[in-house]
C-alpha cells in the first residue's frame, strides 16, 4: 500500500485531512453567493407570488363569506318580517270571519224571528177565521136546534123565518148572559 501525499503543503509540512484547501474554500464561498442570488432572483419571488395568492383566495373566500352571511341575514329578516305580516294577516282575517259570521248569526235569527212572527199572525188569523166560521156554524146549529125545541115545546110551528130568528138570538143572548154570570162568580170565588 502506498500513501499518497500531496504536493500542496510544504515538503516538511503533513496534510490535515480535515481542512479543506483554500481554493475550495473560495470557490465554495462563491458558489454560495451565487445559488443565494439566483435563488433570490427566482425562488423567492415564485414563493412571494404564491404566498400572495393564497393570501388573496383566503382574504376572498372571507369576504364571500361575510358577504354570503350579511345576505343570509338579509333574507332571515326579510322572511321573519314577511312571517309576522302573514300573522298578523291572518289574525285580522279570522277577527273579520268571526265579524261576519255573527253578522250571519245577527241576521239568520232577525230572519228566524220575523219568519216565526209571520207564522203566528197567519195562524193566529186562520185561528180567528175558523172560530168565526165555527161560531156561525154553531149560532146557524144551535138556531136551528133552538126553534125545533121551542116548537116542540111551545107546540106551534116556528117556520116563520122572522120568528125563528128573533127567538133564536134571544136564546143566544140569554146562553151568554148566563156564562158570563157564572164566570163572574167564578173569577170572585
Amino acid at each position: 500500500m502506498t500513501t499518497l501525499v500531496l504536493p500542496l503543503a510544504g515538503a516538511g509540512e503533513e496534510v490535515n485531512p480535515l481542512l479543506p484547501h483554500t481554493a475550495e474554500i473560495i470557490f465554495g464561498f462563491v458558489f454560495l453567493i451565487l445559488l443565494a442570488i439566483a435563488f433570490a432572483k427566482v425562488v423567492v419571488p415564485k414563493f412571494e407570488k404564491a404566498y400572495a395568492d393564497r393570501t388573496a383566495a383566503i382574504e376572498g373566500g372571507m369576504n364571500e363569506a361575510k358577504q354570503a352571511q350579511a345576505e343570509a341575514k338579509a333574507a332571515l329578516e326579510k322572511y321573519n318580517a314577511q312571517l309576522a305580516e302573514a300573522r298578523s294577516e291572518a289574525a285580522k282575517i279570522r277577527e273579520d270571519a268571526r265579524e261576519q259570521g255573527a253578522q250571519i248569526i245577527a241576521q239568520m235569527r232577525e230572519q228566524a224571528n220575523a219568519e216565526a212572527e209571520r207564522i203566528v199572525t197567519h195562524a193566529r188569523t186562520q185561528i180567528d177565521a175558523e172560530r168565526s166560521q165555527a161560531v156561525a156554524a154553531l149560532r146557524s146549529e144551535v138556531g136551528t136546534m133552538a126553534t125545533t125545541l121551542a116548537g116542540r115545546i111551545v107546540g106551534e110551528s116556528l117556520e116563520d123565518e122572522a120568528r125563528q130568528r128573533r127567538t133564536v138570538e134571544r136564546f143566544l143572548a140569554d146562553l151568554e148572559a148566563s156564562e158570563s154570570a157564572r164566570a163572574a162568580v167564578g173569577t170572585d170565588g
